[in-house]
């Protein structure tokens, strides 16, 4: 499937699937993980994490598991539906970012890598 394509189809059906996809970039690739590391990856709170994973298991994105060792930890993973929306999702992160560097020389592109440190430090501020 196309970029193009795959965007339609997440989108289709919710209006805050682009929140939700947004979700799913925590929830790293062939990967298990609790509920709290994912919410600590996305600097959100486990709630809201929470709310935004039952909406992707009906969408069939995401799967959820009780840890082996620990009952009481739910675990999340991709669905292979999940594993092509993140694939899509990936897509177009390459794309954006070749689109906006096709035109720069060398100075422009030492001018926006500084930039984008100012503006991770400055996020980095909010998060740590």
């Amino acid at each position: 499937r196309d970029y193009n394509q795959g965007m339609y189809e997440a989108k289709r059906d919710g209006r805050n699937e682009g929140i939700e996809i947004g979700r799913e970039q925590g929830i790293q690739m062939g990967k298990e993980q609790s509920l709290c590391e994912v919410a600590k990856a996305l600097h959100i709170t486990v709630g809201t994490l929470t709310v935004a994973v039952s909406n992707l298991v009906k969408k069939g994105y995401v799967q959820r598991f009780k840890s082996e060792k620990d009952r009481r930890v739910v675990r999340v993973g991709l669905t292979k539906q999940g594993k092509e929306v993140y694939h899509i999702h990936e897509k177009f992160h390459t794309a954006l970012t070749d689109a906006l560097v096709k035109d720069l020389d060398n100075d422009d592109m030492e001018i926006l890598v500084k930039i984008l440190s100012n503006l991770d430090s400055f996020v980095a501020q909010f998060y740590d």
